[in-house]
């Protein structure tokens, strides 16, 4: 078994998660910034096996788009035309944030850690794959 490999995308930083091959644990991987993110990607799927890449979909609570919602969604066209072979699935990607933060407090993170936006921005992507993943059993 490959990969699945999920995405958090902002503005400026992007966090990363994937799965351990057996598509059983996900785990934060890093944080690139978003204008370096396709390069990244190819390199990575060079290296790792990945079936399928989970990106999450920023909406408000009525469901509605958020300012970044046509940002992501210009990218994963992008990644699309870019790596066509591995396919993309859209995850609700709302409160993993503030989850992440949680997590991050609960685990013991330093208050240093937790300021560092890209440690939550990779947090946040392993919520995603994890709750991605709870959703397909």
């Amino acid at each position: 078994m490959a990969r699945l490999l999920a995405i958090d995308y902002g503005a400026k930083r992007t966090g990363i998660a994937v799965t351990d091959p057996l598509q059983i644990i996900a785990s934060a991987l890093e944080t690139v910034p978003s204008h370096e993110l396709l390069k990244y990607l190819r390199a990575y799927v060079q290296r790792e096996p990945v079936d399928a890449f989970v990106v999450g979909l920023p909406k408000r609570l009525d469901g509605t788009d958020t300012d970044n919602t046509p940002r992501v969604r210009k990218f994963v066209t992008h990644l699309q035309n870019a790596l066509p072979e591995i396919p993309v699935y859209w995850h609700d990607e709302r409160f993993t944030s503030a989850m992440a933060l949680q997590a991050m407090i609960a685990s013991g993170s330093s208050k240093k850690d937790r300021r560092e936006k890209g440690n939550i921005d990779k947090v946040s992507a392993a919520i995603i794959l994890q709750s991605y993943m709870e959703s397909k059993k």
